[in-house]
């Protein structure tokens, strides 16, 4: 496993021909990948998860003779560990545009399970149903992920971003998380039971908050990529932009504390035991009293909201005297209004308005439902709420999302349009857009080709391999139109 590297000069970052507004500015690229789970329900006989995902994946194999390839979107679909269709977004420069990806992604697992659907009725009879689950937990108890991943300035320590960023992960969760129905009670998230770690380079032994493998997919002299492991996959549009959106501002103000060589402001925020605080936090409905429950911290007892409060009035401090400059590192989403959805759901957390946040934040939305149906029938049985949270996640035949979503139950940022055309269409100004025009052109002239993330090659019959270490810039060099000339 790669060791993770802190130092590096300017002059280093000058000569790779890192531009110094990528270095010294505010811009990011995000992306968001998530592992979704399969079942099958009314077939003749019982299918394992592997077969129904093997069928999902016929189309992809049979157009890349692999279960991992690259789209004309330029994101990455490929068949995870366990059986588990897995989606990465393609680099984007704003949290709008990678929330696009996102919602592509469940368009696309929905028409792969169509197409599969149809496949295995042709066997299994008529009532064979396929179920695709953006969550986190399956039946049997095993966890799966949704990670986010954010491009940081190789000059901030990792012991900077675990000790400033962790506390924020997780309380950020009142407002993000998924929500579950679990044995012990409701949780606000999915994942907390099963993060034993705070950072760790594992993924599989043990699971941490943020993962520490060093792929930055860009130059690792200048950048890294922080993967976050600890968030929720979230079926509310607001809720994957929101925390996207935060969790860069946050990041901006550590990059630039460390830069000046000041203090951020998070100094001192940090858990004793992050994953005894991560686990409180899920349960912070059963607090009680109108703050939630407290957890350990470095300074004593911490009211999860108020850490959000703290975070919230360093962030907004810092907006003020930087407006400008964090505003153009965003192409599309505003910075006041990124500040204006944070504070609101911090006031409707404070005054437990579940009514107002349940438009917005998907386990609002999930315990607002259970509610109403406990007023109806106070005696609801467990397993009625597990399938109504199961129907709330499946993308391929669930209804509960689609009727909140039809009857203003629910809000979507996106235009069905806009999500459409995410499916064929990367960001305009990343390294995506290059990917994306690659794979197209490789697809219309019948040639073999494979890429990853930096790189894109011609296999046959002639071999024409290019690398493209910015993942900021759009622009094609002359390698790169050679390759695209050569097909």
């Amino acid at each position: 496993m790669p060791q993770l590297r802190d130092s590096g000069t300017r002059a280093i970052h000058e000569k790779a021909g890192v531009p110094a507004a990528e270095l010294d500015g505010f811009q990011r690229i995000f992306g968001v990948e998530t592992e979704y789970g399969v079942a099958v329900t009314g077939a003749d006989h019982p299918i394992d998860a592997g077969q129904v995902a093997m069928t999902m994946f016929q189309p992809v194999v049979s157009r890349s003779r692999s279960t991992n390839t690259y789209l004309d979107n330029g994101s990455r679909l490929y068949l995870d560990v366990g059986s588990h269709p897995e989606y990465a977004t393609a680099e984007a420069r704003d949290p709008m545009d990678a929330l696009a990806a996102d919602a592509a992604g469940e368009r696309i697992m929905a028409s792969l399970a169509a197409q599969a659907q149809e496949r295995l009725r042709g066997v299994h009879g008529l009532g064979a149903t396929i179920h695709v689950f953006k969550n986190n937990v399956d039946s049997a108890g095993h966890a799966f992920g949704c990670h986010e991943n954010y491009l940081v300035r190789r000059f901030v320590p990792l012991e900077t971003i675990e000790r400033q960023l962790l506390p924020f992960l997780i309380t950020r969760q009142l407002y993000t998380g998924a929500g579950r129905f679990a044995a012990d009670g409701f949780q606000i998230t999915q994942r907390a039971d099963f993060l034993d770690e705070a950072v760790s380079s594992a993924t599989t032994r043990s699971r941490p908050m943020v993962n520490t493998r060093d792929e930055p997919h860009a130059d690792p002299d200048a950048f890294r990529r922080l993967h976050v492991i600890i968030g929720d996959s979230n079926r509310s549009q607001w809720a994957t932009w929101m925390k996207l959106a935060v969790t860069h501002l946050v990041l901006c103000v550590i990059e630039d504390a460390v830069r000046r060589g000041v203090p951020s402001g998070f100094e001192g925020l940090g858990f004793a035991d992050p994953a005894a605080a991560n686990r409180a936090v899920s349960r912070w409905l059963d607090g009680g009293a109108a703050s939630g429950s407290a957890v350990s911290g470095d300074v004593g007892d911490v009211d999860p909201l108020a850490m959000q409060e703290r975070y919230y009035a360093v962030v907004a401090s810092f907006v003020r005297d930087r407006h400008d400059a964090l505003d153009a590192s965003l192409p599309v989403t505003s910075v006041d209004d990124v500040l204006a959805q944070w504070r609101w759901a911090l006031d409707a957390l404070r005054d437990r308005d579940f009514a107002a946040l349940s438009h917005r934040v998907d386990w609002a939305a999930k315990y607002r439902l259970a509610q109403a149906m406990r007023r109806r029938r106070p005696d609801v049985p467990p397993v009625q709420l597990e399938r109504l949270e199961l129907d709330y996640h499946d993308v391929a035949n669930g209804r509960l999302y689609g009727s909140l979503v039809a009857h203003g139950g629910l809000d979507e940022r996106l235009a069905a349009d806009a999500v459409a055309a995410a499916r064929h269409t990367p960001p305009h100004d990343t390294r995506a857009a290059l990917r994306g025009a690659f794979v197209r052109r490789a697809l219309d002239a019948g040639v073999r080709f494979s890429c990853d993330w930096t790189t894109m090659t011609v296999t046959s019959p002639v071999r024409h391999e290019v690398t493209l270490l910015d993942p900021f810039r759009a622009a094609p060099t002359e390698d790169y139109e050679a390759l695209m000339a050569a097909m």
